[in-house]
Formats: C-alpha cells, sequence, structure tokens
C-alpha cells in the first residue's frame, strides 16, 4: 500500500495527478524509482536528457558509455526543421499582427484618400510591384501623400522621410515643367525672330 509522501514525492516530481502517481506506485509496488521508470516507458513524464531510452520492445538502452544522449545526438547541429516550423509561423504570425494594426494612407490635399492595413501594401508589392511602384511614383506627381500610421510606424522620422521624398519629387517636377516651358517660350522666340526677319525681306 502506498503513503500519501510517497504519491506526493511522485507527483511533485514527475508533475503528474494524484491519481496517476498513485496508480504508478501501486503497479511498481511502491518503489519510486519503479514508478518513474515506467512512466518514462508510457510516455507520460518526458525522459532525462543524460537517460537512457527505450525501444519498441520496452529494452532500456543507454548512451552513457558514449558520453551523450539521444537528444544531443539530435540537437548536435542545432534544432530540427520540425522544431523550426512552429518557431517560423509564431514569427510569421507577429509581423502580420503588425501589418494589421499599422495603415498606409494616402492623401491629397490635406485630406485623407484612402487608408488600408501595411499587410495589404506588402502583398500588393510583393505579387504586383509592376503595377504599385509606378502608381506610387506618378501618384507623387499628381501631389498625393502618403504616411503610415499606427503603433509601430508612426513615427515623426518615418513620416519625415517620405514626407521629404514627396517634397523632392514635387521639386524635381517643377523643374522639369519650368524647364519645358523655358524651351517653348525659347522656341516661340526664335521663330518669332525668324519671321520678322522675313518680314523685312
Amino acid at each position: 500500500m502506498t503513503d500519501f509522501e510517497q504519491v506526493k514525492k511522485l507527483r511533485d516530481y514527475a508533475n503528474i495527478t494524484y491519481e496517476e502517481a498513485k496508480a504508478a506506485l501501486e503497479k511498481a509496488n511502491g518503489d519510486i524509482l519503479e514508478a518513474v521508470i515506467q512512466l518514462e516507458k508510457e510516455n507520460k513524464i518526458a525522459k532525462p536528457e543524460a537517460a537512457g531510452y527505450y525501444n519498441s520492445q520496452g529494452e532500456e538502452r543507454s548512451n552513457r558509455g558514449n558520453g551523450y544522449s539521444s537528444n544531443q545526438k539530435e540537437n548536435s547541429h542545432g534544432p530540427s526543421f520540425r522544431q523550426q516550423v512552429p518557431a517560423f509561423l509564431r514569427w510569421c504570425g507577429r509581423i502580420i499582427h503588425r501589418g494589421n494594426i499599422n495603415n498606409f494612407e494616402v492623401y491629397k490635399d490635406q485630406s485623407r484618400i484612402i487608408m488600408f492595413p501595411v499587410t495589404v501594401l506588402v502583398l500588393l508589392l510583393i505579387f504586383a510591384f509592376w503595377i504599385i511602384i509606378p502608381l506610387l511614383i506618378i501618384g507623387l506627381f499628381f501631389g498625393y501623400r502618403y504616411r503610415f500610421s499606427g503603433p509601430d510606424l508612426d513615427k515623426p522620422e518615418v513620416n519625415e522621410t517620405i514626407e521629404k521624398v514627396s517634397k523632392a519629387t514635387v521639386r524635381a517636377v517643377d523643374s522639369v515643367v519650368n524647364a519645358v516651358e523655358n524651351m517653348a517660350k525659347d522656341g516661340n522666340k526664335e521663330k518669332d525672330e525668324t519671321d520678322g526677319a522675313y518680314s523685312d525681306y
């Protein structure tokens, strides 16, 4: 018959319920070590890294003679692909969440035209960059302004950089327009002078 102290010790060590601890001790005739071994065989508790492992016939095999355990063998080259997949998926989830709570906004004459999550902008840039990038650039020529909002991207340095690009684009457009107008004026002036020279004859 197992006493409460043994059950409590096994329960604390193996992190199992009182009922499971009592049943394991009864199977092992009150031997705590035997109960732990049995629980390991049944995969109810994790095996220590320095311990051995059991094959399908239930025979214990130890790697102590080799100086390292089977778990260490698996981890000698870093985490396995199976371990990396959940971590990668969690990272993707965090990135998508941040993209959803931050927005990309388009303004025209100080009024907001459209706003959508940054995740949508990234997807559009990935799958339709040949359309989106020219549209964004053309929008700058027509006086549209872009900015980010949200807890991660609504920062002065981010939006100031975008504003500087917008102003530089406007200055470039103004320079091109002025150059074209000056060329047109010079062409008209030369034409008038040529017409005047012919009229003297």
